[in-house]
């Protein structure tokens, strides 16, 4: 968890993807992130957390369903959906908290 803390607290957006191995649909997240971080680069973080790995942190954060997408900037969140988001919906709401 300290871990975490520490990783959300960076100066530019990162988002945390909240997902499971035997979930489909966060099976379709996984290229969509990818083509986000190659189009974003650097100025965006991307963590992927295991909720069954993970289910202390899951459970802090009132992760109930999975995919779950957070925003963070600063260690804030600034953003957060359940379920499968698309690239330019996904590009639109990082940009606009860059």
């Amino acid at each position: 968890m300290s871990r975490f803390s520490e990783l959300i607290k960076q100066d530019k957006p990162v988002l945390v993807d909240f997902f499971a191995e035997w979930c489909g649909p966060c099976k379709a997240m996984a290229p969509v992130l990818k083509e986000v971080k190659d189009s974003l680069g650097d100025s965006v973080s991307i963590l992927k957390i295991d909720v069954d790995k993970n289910q202390e942190l899951a459970a802090q954060l009132n992760v109930r369903g999975v995919p779950t997408l957070i925003l963070y900037k600063g260690g804030t969140q600034v953003w957060r959906q359940s379920g499968v988001v698309q690239k330019t919906d996904l590009l639109q709401i990082i940009k606009g908290n860059n």
